[in-house]
């Protein structure tokens, strides 16, 4: 009886079992953004049993086998807020849900700035990511102008698609547009560099450009840059490629634009593919690019913008790593807009006849002159503008070796070449003062000079120069106006722009490679890296390839034709040709040859260890040595005997040429740096973190220092050290709910800064001389704030914004008086506030989401800055508005709408000297007093482009 007893127990817990065991179910639903776009990708699982699920391409995921019971249910996405929601089985309706986009992302897993991969709140580092999706959503005129969504970062764009200025905390070189934009920071494209060396009107942003092919941004500021960058301490801005995935999909993009406050025309297509190449779907690709036709917003009678690039990455992924190859082939023209007249030190506006849209670049010119006495011809046609390749070729590898030990190298062959047609400085210049004619090469061609207008031959002015001789000896220069009706009298009188055609032909070779070991532990992970990077450059610098001085009329100049008539012989001599330009066509020219090398090799150490689950500490250290190498031929100029090219004496404008005078050597000339950074990052919840961070950073001379090198002085004088950057932050990050906010007060002082003045011994312009350098010390401190609340799940605010005070502590320059070094004097500015460092920016982004329709709007502010670092004046505080509005007319299509500076403000961004060439290139030398002589003076300033609509339409696949 006791056996059937058991048999018959047995029996009912078999039933029982196999009853509890069908007791189970599964969640379904469907995932979207707030367009009701579906998401695919999404990872969806329970928080405790981690059964979990992928969207399909339609948005829809299936979980089974779950116990009926309550579950916390999670919904992850990149670029979007994390959600879960309480679901109980049975499931009695079908879940959906909707994931808001997240543009600050914390708990996302960053790998800029970081020794290993680690989300935001568990790094003690200042980082910021832009997803692809707010990319896509504004209308952005450069890759640097896309920085302005990090906090803690000055941009200035105001010259164009290249040649910006990018600086973070006040570690900065200083505003001087376009000479040295990126001095303190690394551009990267997918992990390296984009160009390592770098010079004056030579970076990395000839050859970056964003397109379809960008999946995000990584923004790092100060901290470990100085570890983890290439001669970097400011900061790395890696702009990361999409790779393809395991479904073929893609986009095609096209825009269509007015610039110029809707003057003239935009065109632009971008397309970006992926997908698996491979059955198993272990090899990928994905391959992009753009092409676009742009006027600009200052258009100067021919395209600012033209050309484009493609680029492709092909993925290999095994069991224990992965290889990447990337490709990218760049051709692209871009012009860059040049000062413009203003008056009103308090109240910039535009002087008289210029507006926000006038050019004052060169028009079209065609000339073929020789470099030097080599015979080698060059076709000059502003129209090329600044012409940019890069052929570029890079493998990625990383490797799993097992046991915790992992290895990653990084390569990139580039073949870069950057071709000068264009102008600069194009200031007023009086042709009745004596610079004008020492300038133009006819100090003591006395005579009467006539100014036609070049289209139609009127006269537009009459100036004689003579001696002045005082009993019989010569004493000076007189300048008298016979007939003034030069345009732009407002702006300056008796004045042409200056307008020279500068050509230079600029070709790097380049190898990088960073090569990285690490090994991990329980708790701790320690790396080790190695950078080299080889640079070779051959440059071909035109001093003089012709100069056109172009009439002051708007809404671009003309050109004018020079001619005088002798004093003594009464013949008449031509100082410009037929086409209107001095020198130019068939003569020779005076061009510097540059043959110079930099080597730079870099160890670095990093140590990371997990005290517990809440404390983390890392520290790092790197060793960095660089090494230039190279020769300088400098040309002069000689005055023909035999009437120049074409045997005509009164044909001035190629009765001279150049030739090779001096070469100056250096080799050797080796800098070298130690920088060390450490951090603690404590996590009081998952939520809510705080780290502190201190780094002391060196900064090598660029290239800068010894391409510039044309005098034996300057050879004599070449003394290149480090400058020194240290940096203290405070981060704190907070996520809760709806809400994520960063706040980071930091500390940076910048140190060793050179700071040399070019002057002229004698009137004529090729006597230059450098001062002695002198270095100076700058200190910032602030707060920088980047934070989201999304207040509904259709309405958000997103809002970076930084606030800082920046002094010059030591600060002295040179006061240069007369020609030749005698007089120059040293003037001690310490104690004032930096120089173009403003006190608040800030950038408020509120958006709108309904169904389909989606909206933005982007308001900036840029706080009142000191114009000097004699604080003679200070630049204005403006602000910028610019629309976002978009459709998604079906999942695939989209519709856009932008309006960038929908207010068309006025926003200096940058600024020259009052009185015309070249006094206006001495900006630190203008001092209250000078401003306090003569308050209505008219200056030059560059500022935001005016008002501009884009209208995109995108299909996707």
């Amino acid at each position: 009886m006791k056996k059937e007893i058991k048999l018959i127990l047995f029996f009912l817990c078999c039933v029982l079992n196999t009853f509890a065991q069908a007791q189970t179910g599964g969640v379904s639903g469907k995932v979207t953004d707030q367009n009701g776009v579906p998401i695919a990708g999404v990872s969806v699982y329970t928080s405790d049993t981690k059964n979990g699920a992928v969207t399909d391409f339609d948005g829809e995921f299936v979980i089974n086998d779950l116990e009926y019971k309550s579950y916390q249910i999670v919904f992850s996405y990149l670029g979007y807020s994390k959600q879960t929601i309480t679901v109980t089985i049975p499931q009695t309706e079908l879940l959906t849900i909707v994931l808001i986009e997240d543009t600050s992302q914390l708990d996302e897993v960053i790998i800029t700035g970081v020794f290993d991969p680690r989300s935001k709140m568990e790094s003690s580092v200042a980082i910021s990511t832009i997803g692809v999706k707010q990319i896509d959503k504004i209308a952005i005129t450069s890759s640097a102008d896309l920085l302005k969504n990090v906090p803690g970062v000055y941009v200035n764009n105001s010259l164009g698609e290249i040649r910006n200025t990018v600086y973070s905390r006040g570690v900065s070189v200083g505003s001087n547009d376009g000479q040295s934009g990126y001095y303190y920071v690394s551009m990267q494209e997918d992990g390296l560099p984009v160009t390592n060396a770098t010079f004056g009107n030579y970076g990395p942003d000839y050859f970056l450009r964003t397109d379809a092919t960008l999946g995000r941004l990584e923004a790092v500021r100060g901290g470990t840059a100085s570890i983890l960058g290439n001669n970097a301490p400011g900061g790395i801005f890696n702009y990361v490629s999409k790779t393809g995935g395991a479904d073929f999909e893609g986009e095609i993009r096209g825009k269509f634009g007015l610039e110029g406050n809707g003057k003239n025309l935009f065109y632009r297509t971008d397309f970006n593919v992926g997908g698996p190449l491979s059955k198993d779907k272990s090899l990928t690709f994905n391959i992009g690019g753009f092409y676009r036709e742009a006027k600009g917003p200052n258009y100067p009678g021919y395209l600012m913008n033209d050309g484009g690039q493609i680029r492709a990455n092909f993925s290999k992924s095994y069991k224990s790593g992965s290889i990447r190859l990337y490709l990218k082939y760049l051709d692209d023209k871009n012009g860059s807009n040049e000062f413009l007249p203003t008056v009103g030190f308090s109240d910039p506006h535009f002087a008289p006849g210029v507006t926000s849209t006038t050019s004052v670049l060169i028009p079209r010119v065609k000339e073929t002159f020789t470099i030097n006495d080599t015979g080698k011809r060059v076709n000059y046609d502003s129209a090329n503008k600044i012409h940019s390749k890069d052929k570029s070729i890079g493998l990625n590898w990383d490797q799993n070796l097992g046991e915790g030990w992992n290895f990653d190298n990084k390569f990139r062959y580039s073949d870069k070449s950057s071709v000068w047609n264009t102008t600069g400085v194009v200031y007023p210049f009086a042709v009745d003062d004596l610079i004008w004619h020492a300038v133009s090469g006819n100090l003591f061609n006395f005579g009467t000079y006539s100014f036609n207008d070049h289209a139609t031959g009127t006269q537009i002015g009459s100036v004689t120069s003579a001696p002045i001789l005082i009993d019989g000896n010569f004493a000076g220069f007189d300048y008298q106006t016979n007939y003034s009706n030069f345009p732009g009298a407002g702006i300056q009188a008796n004045s042409l722009y200056f307008n020279p055609l500068f050509y230079s032909e600029n070709e790097m070779k380049e190898v990088i490679d960073q090569f990285t070991v690490s090994k991990k532990f329980n708790d701790m992970s320690f790396t080790a890296g190695l950078f080299y990077a080889n640079s070779i450059l051959d440059r071909w610098d035109a001093r003089e390839a012709g100069v056109s001085y172009s009439q002051m009329t708007s809404p671009r100049p003309q050109l004018t034709d020079i001619s005088f008539q002798g004093l003594y012989d009464g013949q008449t001599y031509y100082v410009t040709n037929p086409n209107g330009i001095a020198g130019g066509s068939g003569s020779s020219i005076p061009v510097n040859y540059i043959d110079a090398k930099q080597n730079q090799i870099a160890f670095f150490l990093g140590h990371n260890w997990e005290i517990n689950s809440k404390l983390n500490l890392d520290w790092g250290i790197r060793y960095e040595t660089v090494t230039f190498s190279g020769s300088n031929q400098i040309s002069e100029i000689i005055d023909s005997t035999t009437g120049g090219t074409d045997g005509n004496p009164y044909t001035l404008y190629d009765n001279r040429s150049g030739i090779i005078g001096n070469t100056y050597r250096y080799s050797d000339q080796k800098i070298n740096t130690f920088s060390y950074s450490a951090g603690l990052n404590y996590k009081f919840t998952d939520n809510q973190a705080l780290y502190v961070r201190y780094s002391k950073g060196e900064k090598a001379p660029d290239m800068e220092m010894f391409v510039n090198i044309n005098t034996q002085l300057a050879l004599d004088n070449l003394n290149p050290i480090a400058q020194d950057v240290q940096q203290w932050e405070v981060g704190y990050k907070l996520k809760s709910g709806n809400s994520d906010l960063t706040a980071t007060p930091f500390y940076s002082l910048l140190s060793n800064v050179p700071l040399q003045v070019t002057a002229q011994e004698t009137e004529e312009i090729s006597s230059s001389y450098l001062t002695p350098v002198l270095y100076n010390k700058y200190r910032t401190y602030g707060i920088e704030i980047e934070g989201n609340h999304q207040f509904t799940d259709k309405f958000g605010v997103r809002v970076v914004a930084t606030f800082q005070d920046a002094k010059a502590t030591e600060f002295k320059t040179w006061d240069i008086g007369e020609n030749g070094s005698d007089d120059d004097t040293i003037i001690d500015f310490s104690g004032n506030k930096t120089d173009n460092s403003a006190n608040v920016i800030l950038r408020v982004s509120p958006s709108y989401v309904s169904g389909k329709f989606y909206s933005s709007l982007d308001f900036s502010y840029m706080g009142k800055r000191a114009a000097n670092v004699a604080n003679a004046f200070y630049l204005p505080a403006f602000n910028q508005s610019n629309l976002n509005v978009g459709y998604n007319i079906t999942p695939n299509i989209q519709l856009q709408a932008n309006i960038n500076n929908i207010f068309n403000q006025l926003g200096v961004m940058g600024w020259s000297a009052p009185g015309g060439f070249p006094a206006a290139l001495d900006r630190q030398g203008f001092t209250k007093e000078d401003l306090d002589a003569n308050p209505n003076a008219v200056y030059s300033t560059v500022n935001l482009p005016p008002r501009s609509y884009f209208l995109t339409l995108t299909y996707k696949f």
